[in-house]
């Protein structure tokens, strides 16, 4: 029979798994929308998904408010389950391949296609911090952590989303099980480079450089989050800016890496 601590931990880890189940199908249903989506949905969609998180989400706010510097171990904890979130998430995007994203976007080259996604992933991600940036301003303040945790995971999820997109378009896709496959694309968002032929299995080893490269651009991300979310509904328009601008700068960076890759790969076979 399970003891109390037991049974607590037990609930501690269906919440996390469905808190990334959440963020990840946020994530694909704002990436793949034809147009703008009503805010109302999108609030409700990603505050389902703060309603989720543990309490270590309010470890991650509170880090993001006193820096760094003084973050200590609370901090520490809140970012490695963090990261466990986007772990968990991202085999749960659903990533459409070369053949699905022609489909789609029929009668346009590659690079129009890819201008499409970033513009579309940039417009999503623009919506989550336009929608949870006003939150701020409603009296529920002990929710302001699980909404900053919730806000980062559903922009990682779409970024990481259109990150692996742009690999599957360019014939770039990594290779491996699904969760190594996640894992790389992981990496490539972290170290905004595109995926090479390594084992998914060694991208994020604990205490690798690229490990500490992701801890490092999620807690930027979650900086962005926690400015978005001021008061007095600025933040609502400081997320949408912030997260479009951020959102296209990664997409248009992963885009150029890839293209320049493709055309070094086809004249070398060409020669």
């Amino acid at each position: 029979m399970a003891g109390k601590g037991s049974g607590n931990a037990a609930d501690d880890n269906a919440a996390d798994d469905n808190a990334a189940r959440q963020a990840a199908e946020v994530a694909v249903e704002l990436s793949e929308a034809d147009g703008p989506t009503d805010k109302n949905l999108i609030a409700g969609k990603v505050r389902a998904a703060a309603g989720r998180t543990t309490a270590a989400a309010t470890k991650v706010a509170a880090g993001a408010r006193r820096g760094a510097g003084s973050a200590g171990r609370g901090v520490t904890s809140g970012m490695n389950w963090l990261t466990g979130q986007v772990l968990a998430m991202a085999p749960r995007l659903r990533i459409r391949d070369q053949a699905a994203l022609r489909a789609r976007f029929p009668d346009q080259t590659d690079d129009q296609i890819a201008q499409r996604l970033i513009e579309r992933a940039a417009r999503a991600a623009a919506a989550v911090g336009g929608t949870t940036g006003a939150w701020a301003a409603l009296p529920a303040l002990p929710a302001f952590p699980a909404e900053v945790a919730a806000e980062t995971l559903a922009v990682v999820g779409i970024e990481v989303k259109l990150v692996a997109e742009l690999h599957e378009l360019y014939g770039m896709g990594a290779t491996g099980t699904g969760t190594e496959r996640a894992r790389a694309y992981i990496g490539s968002w972290a170290s905004r480079r595109g995926v090479y032929a390594v084992d998914g299995g060694l991208l994020l080893v604990a205490g690798s450089p690229l490990a500490k490269q992701l801890t490092r651009r999620l807690a930027a991300r979650v900086r962005r989050s926690a400015f978005a979310l001021a008061p007095l509904f600025t933040g609502a328009v400081a997320g949408a800016v912030l997260n479009r601008r951020e959102t296209l700068r990664l997409g248009r960076e992963i885009r150029d890496d890839l293209r320049q890759r493709r055309s070094t790969v086809t004249a070398t076979v060409i020669n």
